[in-house]
């Protein structure tokens, strides 16, 4: 699949400003396994990273951390709205609620793009709530360079709906 920018009708379902999407396209969508991947550039100012008080021995720029664990819940939010077509727009919205597993495997320097993984393990589906279990698997220049696995609860709330984030999925 040719790299697929994202249009704007995406763009304005975010529940987010753009400019922390973190990623520019989408690479491979394979609905059969439940999997999505996606492009996140490092050449361009990112969260916390262009904060640093870098020094080239002591603490390297790099991509950091906080970034990594903000892009997985971005990239859970572009898999729902790709695979399982849900929008913001129409009502729903997901929060994360479990880091299960977060491990960094790799000092990142800004530069070359991390190709970012993001594949459903479980879900529980109802009309109004679910609940999602992802594994997540982030490679730059070929390394892994971050691993989780995490959840996120996705409720369809309407004018004046309560959020509540600890009921089982139904509807």
């Amino acid at each position: 699949m040719p790299l697929q920018p994202f249009d704007e009708a995406f763009l304005a379902d975010l529940p987010y400003d753009p400019e922390v999407l973190l990623f520019d396209a989408i690479v491979e969508l394979d609905p059969a396994e439940k999997r999505i991947v996606c492009r996140m550039p490092t050449d361009k100012p990112l969260p916390f990273t262009t904060s640093q008080r870098a020094h080239p021995l002591r603490h390297p720029r790099h991509v950091a951390g906080g970034t990594l664990v903000h892009a997985s819940g971005m990239l859970g939010f572009i898999h729902s709205y790709y695979l399982h077509e849900m929008r913001h727009a129409a009502g729903w919205i997901g929060y994360g609620t479990h880091l299960y597993q977060v491990v960094f495997r790799k000092l990142v320097p800004p530069g070359e793009p991390i190709l970012a993984t993001c594949r459903e393990v479980r879900g529980r589906r109802g009309a109004t709530k679910q609940f999602v279990r992802y594994a997540f698997e982030f490679r730059h220049e070929g390394d892994v360079c971050y691993e989780g696995e995490q959840s996120a609860v996705w409720m369809k709330v309407g004018e004046g709906s309560p959020v509540v984030m600890g009921e089982e999925a139904g509807g």
